[in-house]
């Protein structure tokens, strides 16, 4: 159990701006007029204020080049996986099979986490089409589903029971072996479901619309299988799609939880400030030159940094990974990081304990 003192809760009006930073303000008190320096600043205006400085002395190619370009390789290898797939030798069919399990894992994992954020593209219209791009079309889900779940909930949040805890991910009447490792696998069939079920009571024209961009994504693969590859099989078509999209889903789902569960959850009514919210209630992974790439720096060892700033590209997470740890360290925060196989092995062990029963919490406390 770890209490969360009281100066860390939030009983003043709070504001957060699109950059993660936080105003606050007691009930009762007048705004300030042209005196702000004279007021106290806040921990996450002073540190929104480092960071800032240094997204403002990088260039495009650091604030969303590098991150363009390890998606644009992704659809690049999309052609030679298609043609190795059309091998009769098993190596180069291998060959195929994982450059494509890894295109798709960079395309749905990384390109779709970015562009719910809108961190592709500086243009709102562009960005939206980046959204349904790359959400419905490859990651065959539900644009406005999933901004709504991960923007307005998760990130909004983070930690917070009943709200965005993660407790989307928890499936208590699997056993913790078939959680961890098998049932990730049907992730590839479970999300267009899961997709459908969240268009539940919105307009004719977005269900449509969802429904046509998943269909064009899905058929789309099968066709070039069927086409490019040479598959004659309809089913083993559909069998290569199936092993190819959750080639990755198993640290997919393991990155999901590792990063907040187990942490401390905070009661909706009593939460703490926003600084002290995500330091306590996220973590950061040790850098993977696969699953940085793959996932992404925000998802991976720079997710602390994701929480603070939610709009930052991947590469501008890592830029600015130094500064944010340096700062919370010096005003003596938490920067909190563990190993993937150690968080693997606490999730093995106490299973039942996060995956299961429900965070106990009394006001403002967290389970570890």
């Amino acid at each position: 159990m770890q209490s969360v003192p009281e100066e860390w809760r939030e009983d003043g009006r709070t504001g957060e701006t699109a950059d993660g930073t936080t105003t606050s303000r007691r009930r009762g008190e007048p705004e300030e007029k042209g005196g702000g320096a004279a007021a106290e600043e806040t921990l996450m205006m002073e540190l929104s204020r480092l960071v800032q400085k240094t997204v403002k002395e990088s260039s495009w190619w650091e604030r969303r080049g590098v991150d363009c370009s390890i998606l644009a390789a992704a659809f690049v290898g999309l052609p030679p996986a298609f043609l190795l797939l059309g091998s009769s030798h098993f190596l180069w069919f291998s060959a195929g099979v994982l450059l494509m399990g890894v295109a798709h894992a960079v395309i749905t994992v990384k390109g779709t986490h970015l562009a719910s954020h809108g961190a592709l593209s500086e243009s709102q219209a562009w960005a939206k089409f980046w959204a349904v791009f790359f959400i419905e079309i490859c990651g065959s889900f539900s644009a406005r589903a999933g901004v709504q779940g991960h923007i307005k909930m998760h990130h909004a949040h983070t930690n917070v029971i009943g709200l965005g805890d993660s407790s989307v991910w928890k499936v208590p009447f699997l056993p913790r072996s078939v959680y961890l490792f098998v049932a990730p696998l049907a992730v590839p069939v479970i999300t267009p479901l899961v997709a459908l079920a969240h268009l539940r009571g919105h307009s004719a024209v977005l269900v449509a619309r969802t429904v046509v961009m998943v269909t064009l994504g899905l058929y789309s693969q099968y066709w070039l299988l069927m086409n490019v590859s040479g598959f004659t099989s309809p089913l083993s078509a559909l069998l290569c799609m199936l092993v190819c999209r959750a080639m990755f889903s198993v640290p997919y789902i393991h990155v999901n939880i590792f990063q907040h569960i187990g942490l401390p959850m905070f009661s909706p009514t009593r939460r703490p400030k926003r600084i002290y919210q995500m330091t306590h209630g996220v973590l950061n992974l040790p850098r993977n030159p696969l699953l940085d790439w793959m996932f992404g720096h925000s998802l991976i060892n720079c997710h602390v940094e994701h929480h603070l700033f939610p709009f930052l590209s991947d590469n501008m997470c890592l830029k600015v990974k130094p500064v944010v740890s340096k700062y919370l360290t010096e005003k003596q925060l938490p920067y909190q990081e563990d190993g993937y196989l150690s968080r693997l092995q606490l999730f093995f062990d106490r299973y039942q304990e996060l995956m299961v029963f429900a965070p106990p919490i009394t006001e403002l406390v967290g389970v570890q």
